[in-house]
């Protein structure tokens, strides 16, 4: 049998600091610092609820960041 996988490390990164920022910068921040996946996504989007270690996530409104979670 396979051994399980360990998932990959997220950066050391708090997801309020982006909040505010603008969209565009935001993503580039985040990918700097080593998120893997960034997705940025209107207000009341509909989304798949599962984790994705290394995956930061933008609820953005008018070009800039509202709301900020992982996964």
């Amino acid at each position: 049998m396979a051994p399980i996988p360990t998932p990959p490390a997220e950066p050391q990164d708090s997801p309020d600091g982006y909040l505010g920022l603008d969209a565009g910068h935001a993503e580039r921040l985040a990918r700097g610092r080593g998120w893997s996946t960034v997705r940025s996504l209107p207000p009341g989007a509909i989304i798949t609820m599962e984790y994705r270690a290394g995956r930061l996530n933008f609820e953005v409104r008018d070009g800039r960041v509202t709301r900020a979670w992982k996964g």
